[in-house]
Parts: C-alpha cells; sequence; structure tokens
C-alpha cells in the first residue's frame, strides 16, 4: 500500500501514467497540478477543515459541487456539468464493528484530467484501486477509474446479498426443526437490515442507470458498456435482496401462524376446563354460604352425597364434550 499523503484532510494523491500505474505524491506537490502533467486523482477525508478549505477556495470547483462533495448525508446521484460529472455512490460497509446496512457514500467530481473524492469512512473499494495502480494495474483513464470504482463496489456488495441469502435459508431451516422465539428478532433484523440496504440502492440503480448516457467525452464506448454490465449486476443484486426479503416475510408469517396456533389451542384447552368446572364452582358456592335449610347439612351422608354428586355431573360434562367432539 502507497504511503498517505503528510497534508491534512488529504489521503491520497496520485498522477495516472496512464499505463495502469500512477506516481503517489505525499508533499505538496499536487497543489501545482496542471492539466499538461496528465490524470491527477485526488482523495480527501471531508470532514477535514483543511480538506474542505481547499475544496471551497483552491480548488476551482463551482460552490454547489463542492457543497455536494462535503455534505454529510447525500443520496445516490449524478449530475452534468459541461463536461464534467457530479457522482455520489454508495457502498457496503465493511469495516470492522459496522453494520452492512450502514452505508459509506463516496462522492467524486470527474473531469476529463483530474478526479477529486472525498469520504468519511474508509472504503475497501477505493483501496482496492489504490493497490491495483500500485501494481501497475489500475484504471488509465477518468472513465477507466470511473467503472472500476463501480464495479468494485457493485462486486463487494455480492458479499452482503450472499450472507443474507444463507442467513435467511438458515432461519428457514431452523423454523421448521425447532420452536426458537429467538428467530423472530433474528427474522426481524434481518427484514430491517434488507429494508435500509435496498433504500440506497434503488435510487444508486438510477444514478448508474443513468451514467452510461451522460454526454461527456472522456466516457469512452467501453467504459459505457462496463457501466451498463455494473448497472445490470446491481439490478441482480436488488432482485436477490427482493427474494431474500420475500422468503423473510413467508418465514415470518409461518412462526407468526405457528405461535398463534399454539396460543389458541392453549386457549381452548382452558376455556374446555372452565366449561367443565363452572357448573361444579356453581354448585360449591351455592352450598357452601353456611345459611340454614342448605340440604343434606344434617345428613350424615350428606357431605360424600355430595361429592358423589360433583363426580357425576363433572362426568356427564366429560361425555357432552367428547360426543360433541369438542377435544
Amino acid at each position: 500500500m502507497p504511503e498517505t499523503s503528510k497534508n491534512p484532510g488529504l489521503l491520497h494523491a496520485c498522477l495516472l501514467n496512464k499505463n495502469g500505474g500512477a506516481r503517489f505524491v505525499t508533499d505538496d506537490s499536487w497543489r501545482s497540478w496542471k492539466k499538461e502533467d496528465g490524470i491527477a486523482w485526488l482523495h480527501f477525508d471531508y470532514t477535514v477543515d483543511e480538506a474542505q478549505n481547499w475544496l471551497m477556495d483552491e480548488s476551482g470547483i463551482v460552490a454547489p459541487v463542492v457543497l455536494a462533495l462535503i455534505e454529510p448525508s447525500s443520496r445516490p446521484r449524478v449530475s452534468s456539468v459541461g463536461n464534467n460529472l457530479l457522482v455520489i455512490l454508495r457502498g457496503v460497509n465493511h469495516n470492522p464493528g459496522a453494520e452492512p446496512e450502514d452505508m459509506v457514500a463516496m462522492r467524486l467530481w470527474l473531469e476529463e484530467s483530474r478526479i477529486v473524492t472525498t469520504r468519511k469512512r474508509d472504503m475497501l473499494s477505493v483501496s482496492d484501486i489504490i493497490t491495483k495502480l500500485a501494481l501497475n494495474k489500475g484504471p488509465v483513464s477518468t472513465g477507466d477509474f470511473l467503472a472500476t470504482l463501480c464495479e468494485g463496489m457493485i462486486f463487494r456488495m455480492g458479499d452482503t446479498i450472499d450472507e443474507t441469502e444463507d442467513m435467511i435459508a438458515m432461519i428457514e431451516t431452523q423454523s421448521f426443526e425447532e420452536n426458537n422465539p429467538q428467530l423472530r428478532f433474528e427474522i426481524s433484523e434481518l427484514r430491517r437490515q434488507i429494508i435500509v440496504i435496498r433504500r440506497f440502492l434503488s435510487p444508486q440503480r438510477e444514478a448508474l442507470h443513468k451514467l452510461p448516457y451522460e454526454p461527456c467525452t472522456w466516457i469512452d464506448d467501453s467504459v459505457r458498456l462496463r457501466l451498463r454490465e455494473a448497472t445490470d449486476r446491481l439490478i441482480h443484486h436488488i432482485e436477490d435482496l427482493d427474494a431474500v426479503r420475500e422468503r423473510a416475510a413467508i418465514v415470518q408469517e409461518e412462526i407468526n401462524s405457528r405461535t398463534n396456533e399454539q396460543v389458541n389451542k392453549r386457549m381452548y384447552m382452558l376455556s374446555l376446563v372452565t366449561v367443565v368446572f363452572m357448573p361444579l364452582t356453581f354448585m360449591t358456592g351455592l352450598l357452601g354460604v353456611n345459611l340454614g335449610g342448605i340440604p343434606g347439612g344434617t345428613h350424615s351422608l350428606g357431605f360424600t352425597i355430595f361429592v358423589v354428586s360433583l363426580l357425576v355431573l363433572g362426568a356427564l360434562e366429560f361425555w357432552f364434550l367428547r360426543i360433541k367432539r369438542w377435544f
């Protein structure tokens, strides 16, 4: 991995050699860059004040674009400004300890001879490009850089999509093999994760679909074809997410239905018990008021006769419920 820049806010500065490699700059020489020097790539952490100051005061980029490059919250989109492009994309967060649905934003200002990118958190797709440049296998032009980044971001999404498919398959298996209350929480968390990811992938699909048709002279036919292929791959990922979401909904309905069935069975048994003991409770309550005139109160076998009567009444109720097929 090349050495990072020593300038605050500037993560990497390099000059593409158009052969797949680049010369990385760690001093202030990047500030004197001219178009004649070749294609420059400047990668900033927009949360640093020095980076924001350079973008606003020295970059020569129009103010609305600078605001988009340093805006904390933004949705994927593509806007053309003459022969230049403002592109905002989001990728899955693969940073340690981060949730995949906590998407990482990447903001790009693309000129024919200059690339300015900004981010807040690391993105593996950017690290992949830096590694390729160090090995002389990186992009050779601005259009190639754009296509490589889009392909890398969408490729990285595949791992997360595969994880969701494996998770729903595991939950489906467990839902049929065991009655685990934890599954309801897991399925709800999976559906939430899918909803959040898809919320950003839908506008990103529209942005990538628009890219090949932008009238920038530095986007050649091969780059447009690669962008279309990347868009198709993203659409495939979205369709896979939709399929997982539908499977999750079916599994959750099955779990809820099974839970409701168990509750209904328990309530049914409690209702039957109530039906059986309600007449018995009435009789014991009526004859237990301790008032004069209770039948059998003075008879020596009164209590025995009463208990036998209760047993007979209970047996009759049980026989009635059986012939009605209520249990």
